[in-house]
């Protein structure tokens, strides 16, 4: 898979598990997830859902609090994340 098509992948999955009003193509690469004045505004249950879908998705694992919150900042860390993961 491409970097383009991960990435694809991931807004996908983000849109569908959060259940956002807009195209996956309209979240842009280093938008911030959770901050509503910058990015969608993701919440505490957004970011459960996003989780147990890209751990079953891409067969990851983020561990702990620590983790996530460094991944999951914006589209840019998850697809870095996840492409690291897969080279272990």
């Amino acid at each position: 898979m491409t970097d383009a098509e991960l990435r694809q992948r991931v807004k996908g999955m983000i849109v569908l598990c959060c259940r956002l009003k807009m195209l996956p193509a309209e979240l842009k690469d280093d938008q911030e997830l959770f901050d509503p004045a910058k990015g969608p505004g993701l919440d505490s249950i957004d970011v459960l859902e996003l989780v147990v879908n890209l751990e079953r998705e891409f067969s990851v694992v983020i561990p702990d609090r620590e983790t996530g919150q460094r991944v999951l900042r914006s589209v840019n860390p998850i697809v870095e994340f996840i492409t690291a993961s897969v080279k272990k």
